[in-house]
């Protein structure tokens, strides 16, 4: 979490937070803030275009009433439903991990929201172009954080308490209405030959966990990595009952190890290969989807299976749509 986030929501609170905004937006000037590199930025206080590198900004941004001008993608030629296909109207400047910054110059943005592993190794370049912010956008705390810092900076601190406050409600009432006499076994993964799998405190991971689910992997430890490599030997031996798989294309290597299909949610066809918001889970849009998606999966007889895009035209304002 920011240190920014945490002192100025916690010391001034949202009223003091609307009257910053307010004088910012009457003064034109810039706002420092620090992102969770811990490095000090300089944002201009009403920024109009908005550069995302992941689909993170792009989620806080639409949900706010505001379309990016540049976005990074997850898999080429491949638009997020959850998104409903708008990135498609962003300049596309490259996969998440590996952005062309000739195209984002070409974008002519005045503000670059990031995800921060993917880059620290050219943050200079970036900031160049535009002021870069950067955030982790690993964990179910980060993006309650995440998605209240980002919306101040683009001048809607209001809608972004709601929709954190919306979000924890619809969390606690799935909880509640879920069975509780089960608890599921599960993974969240990367496919590969040794899969990469998510512990408890990754966003997606946290939402299935808050519901009941019960992840293999347990929790990181202090300071740890939020995933690890993780064996079908050693799968096998913690025999996940559900599986959910993000899909980046037709290459699945580990189906062809014969551990595969001793697994129970092999043999119960309970593994779900599934979409770009259970990768990029901390916006406020990606989130909703991935809890009611899960509930389904978790307890088919409780929770009905949902529209991806019914459920992210609900969010998104209908003037993006159009």
């Amino acid at each position: 979490m920011a240190r920014y986030t945490r002192t100025f929501f916690s010391a001034l609170g949202l009223s003091a937070i609307l009257m910053a905004g307010a004088a910012r937006a009457e003064e034109g000037k810039k706002v420092s803030i620090v992102d969770d590199r811990g490095v000090t930025v300089e944002v201009p206080a009403q920024p109009k275009r908005i550069a995302s590198i992941s689909y993170f900004a792009d989620d806080v941004a639409l949900a706010l009433g505001i379309k990016p001008v540049a976005s990074t993608y997850m898999t080429a030629g491949r638009e997020p439903d959850f998104l409903l296909g708008l990135t498609s109207g962003m300049k596309q400047i490259g996969q998440r991990a590996k952005p062309n910054l000739e195209l984002l110059s070409e974008a002519k943005p005045d503000l670059i929201i990031a995800i921060r592993r993917y880059t620290v190794g050219n943050a200079a370049q970036l900031q160049n172009i535009a002021p870069y912010v950067a955030y982790n956008m690993e964990l179910l705390e980060e993006s309650y954080s995440e998605t209240a810092a980002l919306s101040m900076l683009l001048g809607k601190p209001e809608r972004g308490e709601q929709l954190n406050a919306d979000f924890r409600k619809h969390l606690a009432e799935y909880a509640a209405k879920a069975p509780k006499d089960v608890h599921p076994r599960f993974l969240i993964m990367w496919g590969g030959a040794t899969p990469f799998a998510f512990h408890t405190e990754n966003t997606s991971a946290s939402i299935v966990a808050a519901i009941g689910g019960d992840n293999i992997p347990g929790p990181k430890s202090p300071g740890g990595e939020f995933g690890i490599d993780l064996s079908l030997e050693t799968m096998l031996e913690k025999d996940p009952e559900v599986i959910f798989i993000y899909d980046s294309g037709p290459d699945r290597p580990h189906e062809s190890n014969p551990i595969w299909s001793q697994l129970s949610a092999v043999k119960n066809n309970r593994v779900f290969y599934v979409g770009d918001q259970w990768v990029e889970t901390n916006g406020p849009i990606a989130r909703e989807i991935v809890l009611r998606e899960a509930a389904h999966y978790l307890y088919p007889d409780t929770f009905p299976a949902i529209d991806v895009k019914a459920e992210a035209a609900k969010l998104i304002p209908a003037e993006l749509q159009n």
